[in-house]
């Protein structure tokens, strides 16, 4: 008989960046179907209503918000389990362009600085306050949301993948750090998946502008999985289920590495 409880994360706490889309979406319908109680630090309401589930309007690369997140889960739930760092933003750009030296897909300092604070601060300012803590009460979990490109870099994601790199680091020095403390650190780096709704039409123009191709050839090209030896996009229920087993303790011994979830995708 299958044990739906088998991760035993009923009445855990865990704070989730960017949990209204996406990624971040599955990760807390997974969370709140394991039982475990659920806060989404977010800019924008998913409306979600439930009594395990609260939505904090929280600006990640804000030091004052992130402050002022850990109180509310504190308030509301008592305790801190795990901090899952889930928000992230990808602008294609491109570092040197010959055709349009100063075009508006090269990387300018506006976006480099959008990123790098999105991707890289907030996970700085998160795990600094949740780390307080979780290293308070001897237990807790961090998981880092990497990329198959903070591994393996991406043509007109430079910049992007830069921020995934520096997320892989954290990943291994804190859990270095934290380990003494029973606390563990350990990445998800997500290959190609499914549609989730965010690839916007300027995010299109962006990325196939920077791969020489049209927006058609580029959607085209989202079917393609020539490359995946298991012959298909991930699903992001499978992304979430990674997480949650990183967040329970059945993945006790496992920390200070980055997990690439990709169908056996590789550089090989």
């Amino acid at each position: 008989m299958e044990n739906k409880n088998w991760l035993e994360l009923e009445g855990k706490v865990f704070i989730v960046t960017g949990g209204s889309s996406g990624i971040g979406a599955a990760i807390v319908d997974e969370l709140l179907n394991d039982g475990a109680k659920v806060v989404n630090a977010d800019l924008k309401d998913d409306g979600k209503k439930e009594s395990d589930y609260l939505f904090a309007k929280t600006d990640v690369t804000s030091s004052e918000d992130v402050k002022k997140l850990v109180e509310k889960t504190l308030e509301k739930f008592g305790k801190i389990d795990g901090l899952v760092n889930n928000a992230g933003i990808n602008i294609p750009r491109i570092l040197v362009d010959p055709v349009d030296p100063n075009g508006k897909y090269v990387i300018d300092e506006e976006n480099y600085d959008k990123m790098f604070a999105v991707n890289v601060k907030s996970v700085f300012l998160l795990s600094s306050a949740v780390g307080k803590e979780l290293v308070k009460q001897k237990h807790g979990v961090i998981v880092n949301m990497s990329s198959e490109s903070g591994l393996e870099g991406s043509q007109g994601a430079g910049i992007y993948s830069g921020t995934k790199g520096a997320v892989n680091g954290f990943t291994r020095a804190w859990a270095k750090e934290l380990g003494q403390y029973n606390v563990r650190c350990i990445g998800v780096a997500p290959g190609v998946l499914e549609s989730t709704g965010l690839r916007t039409l300027a995010y299109e123009e962006g990325l196939a502008y920077s791969r020489h191709k049209t927006v058609e050839e580029l959607r085209a090209g989202y079917s393609n999985t020539s490359t995946i030896p298991l012959g298909r996009s991930g699903k992001l229920t499978e992304v979430a289920n990674l997480v949650a087993f990183f967040l329970s303790d059945k993945s006790g011994y496992m920390t200070g590495q980055t997990v690439n979830i990709s169908g056996g995708k590789s550089r090989g």
